[in-house]
């Protein structure tokens, strides 16, 4: 079968190779990969790794052998699943506590771009408990996460300041359910819209540094990216002064032995088929086109999602 693995020759280091099926294990599930998404760590870091390394986390697709353990979706089930890594392949075996069955309503298209984005803003958001009526900041509002983190904070009840680098990103953001966008390449002028309860940083650097100092009495910062930088200048004199505030970084495979990213999943295929989350896809494709996509991604041609679909 083929899959996507890292290729020096390649562009952006990611190439096609002839790699043997695999063999699920008694709790896994052999799936036939119908579309898979990429993510900005994936073809900015990992991509630095070993040759032949696969890569890939999301993916949709349909049950080809049900587990033998009796857990999971039946063969013939459409599914979207995560896997770390390996997702960019045609067949992948996926644990079925890392998958959840798909309603005719919702797209494999639709369903790929789920997975990482989808669960870190989730699990992201429930770090700041309840929000209703609350204020939310988030960062990076128009990318993957971001987008998925406005419109899931508007859903909660919160009052939502997204920011972006760039004016044409507004509108999507606008649209995900911010109530107010600040177009900007820092969040000083977010302070005029807050303090905020909960603070969704994805930036680093001094953008987490100024985002600890707009948290309310007892508000928190979810840290989940360094894209601004790994320094984070705090000014202890500002920070001192909020009383109670706290950061958290994140990581969504500790997020895991909370709750098992099959729920999760359910949980978000559950607001999109109802048409409360509709996932902002940028670019859908072949996946013959993952060179030519993942340096659009890396570059930031395109706000959302990328999807590609397995000819």
């Amino acid at each position: 079968m083929q899959a996507i693995v890292i290729d020096p020759q390649a562009p952006v280091r990611l190439g096609f190779q002839t790699v043997e099926p695999p063999t699920p294990q008694a709790n896994e599930a052999l799936i036939r990969v119908k579309a898979i998404s990429l993510n900005r760590g994936e073809v900015v870091y990992l991509v630095q790794g070993a040759a032949g390394t696969r890569l890939g986390w999301d993916l949709a697709g349909v049950v080809e052998q049900a587990a033998a353990d009796g857990s999971g979706p039946a063969t013939g089930t459409r599914v979207v699943g995560l896997v770390p890594p390996g997702a960019w392949a045609e067949q992948v075996a996926i644990p079925t506590n890392a998958l959840a069955e798909l309603p005719p309503s919702v797209s494999f298209a639709q369903a790929a771009a789920l997975p990482v984005a989808g669960l870190t803003a989730l699990y992201a958001i429930e770090h700041g408990g309840s929000l209703i009526a609350r204020s939310v900041l988030v960062t990076g509002a128009s990318g993957g996460v971001g987008y998925f983190a406005c419109r899931l904070a508007s859903l909660a009840g919160a009052q939502v300041v997204g920011q972006v680098r760039q004016s044409p990103s507004a509108s999507l953001v606008q649209k995900a359910g911010a109530n107010h966008v600040v177009v900007d390449e820092n969040i000083a002028a977010a302070a005029a819209f807050g303090p905020y309860h909960l603070i969704i940083d994805q930036l680093g650097g001094r953008t987490l540094a100024e985002a600890m100092t707009q948290l309310a009495p007892g508000g928190t910062c979810v840290s989940i990216g360094a894209i601004a930088g790994s320094e984070v200048p705090l000014d202890w004199a500002r920070i001192r002064q909020v009383s109670g505030a706290s950061l958290d970084f994140f990581n969504l495979w500790f997020e895991f032995r909370r709750e098992p990213a099959s729920l999760g999943l359910q949980r978000l295929v559950r607001l999109v088929s109802t048409g409360k989350l509709i996932p902002s896809i940028g670019i859908e494709t072949d996946w013959h086109e993952i060179g030519r996509v993942a340096q659009a991604l890396i570059d930031r041609q395109f706000p959302g999602k990328a999807v590609l679909h397995i000819s």
